[in-house]
């Protein structure tokens, strides 16, 4: 995944793309969708690959500002001693593996606020049901001990599967049906077979990083590291940052030697969709201008009135479900409820 800029549109046909943290020469890439609402020099994270000689999207697609994704790229830069936009990034493999968790966690931090304001973030939860709190764990290496020697150690450990030479995915075990509804907002990060992440693991200079997304992972991921690597690594330390502090810190440009947690997409659903509920259910009771400059409760008690209210529900589900991406969460927006609401149900057809 990678940051790019949109050039050359071609409605139902593709586009260029030119990656903007990367570099390289401009790719067209083969899109019928998505190439019917980009726009020139539009910015977006996405994963482009190659299949049968041509260059696809695979995966969803994040709409970037042009603020947010100079600002992306020049973190990235700053991170790597990189002041000058001339200069090559040259990003190792552990940077490349960190990439879709970056490009994600700031688009989450640019969007939300504005779709948000000044609304609280609700309570998340992870695919457990425990309560979203980004846990950082550092294990210092024990005197003499190598980054080969531990990386040797963790190959051994079942529920840890390395993806380059620093970083490894800590797995859970694959649901065998569809998990229930807890009627709390829960999100998590699989991948691609369904099998949950739980957390990652990552070499850093002298010390092993474990990054999980609640209390109770922390728990159990420093148990499994004391356990795998007994004698290698000393005494953990603990830090912890809420999903607000994460926001804020970013917000106020607030600069870490870490890398940001690593928040999914998934994690915008729950949030813009509660957003979505109270925005629309403000707006029932506010003039439109669709409707004669008179509120959808208002317009509702009259025949006429239902029709054209109908009409307007129809242009929203329409306009919200056009997205590039089926499962971005404007896409997958439920407007049933409106319908019910106004009583007008019977016209949804």
């Amino acid at each position: 995944m990678s940051l790019h800029e949109v050039s050359e549109v071609e409605p139902g046909s593709g586009f260029l793309v030119r990656d903007l943290i990367r570099g390289g020469e401009p790719l067209r890439v083969s899109e019928r969708s998505a190439s019917q609402t980009l726009k020139q020099w539009d910015r977006i994270g996405a994963r482009v690959v190659q299949v049968g000689g041509k260059h696809l999207l695979s995966g969803g697609v994040l709409s970037f500002t042009m603020e947010a994704a100079e600002a992306l790229v020049a973190d990235l830069r700053r991170s790597k001693g990189k002041r000058s936009p001339r200069t090559a990034l040259n990003l190792d493999a552990d940077d490349l593996a960190a990439l879709p968790a970056l490009i994600s966690t700031a688009w989450l931090f640019d969007v939300v606020p504005k779709t948000m304001g000044p609304a609280p973030i609700p309570t998340l939860h992870n695919i457990d049901g425990e309560e979203v709190m980004f846990h950082r764990v550092r294990f210092p290496f024990a005197r003499g001990v190598t980054q080969a020697l531990v990386g040797e150690r963790l190959d051994t450990v079942p529920a840890l599967q390395r993806e380059t030479t620093h970083f490894w995915n800590w797995l859970g075990e694959k649901p065998n049906g569809k998990a229930k509804s807890t009627g709390r907002m829960a999100w998590g990060v699989t991948m691609a077979d369904g099998t949950p992440v739980l957390g990652n693991v990552e070499l850093k200079g002298r010390a092993l990083m474990l990054a999980v997304t609640s209390a109770e992972r922390a728990k159990r991921g420093t148990a499994l590291i004391n356990d795998a690597l007994a004698g290698l690594v000393g005494s953990p330390l603990t830090t912890i940052e809420t999903v607000e502090q994460a926001m804020a810190a970013r917000a106020e440009g607030l600069t870490s030697s870490e890398p940001a947690p690593a928040i999914a997409p998934e994690v915008a659903t729950p949030l813009i969709h509660a957003m979505l509920d109270r925005q629309y259910r403000a707006t029932l009771d506010e003039p439109v201008g669709m409707l004669g400059d008179i509120t959808p409760r208002a317009a509702v008690q009259t025949a006429a009135g239902r029709h054209r209210v109908a009409g307007w529900l129809k242009h929203l589900e329409n306009r919200s479900s056009s997205q590039l991406d089926a499962n971005d969460p404007m896409a997958t927006y439920d407007f049933t409820w409106i319908w019910r609401e106004l009583g007008i149900e019977n016209l949804r057809k």
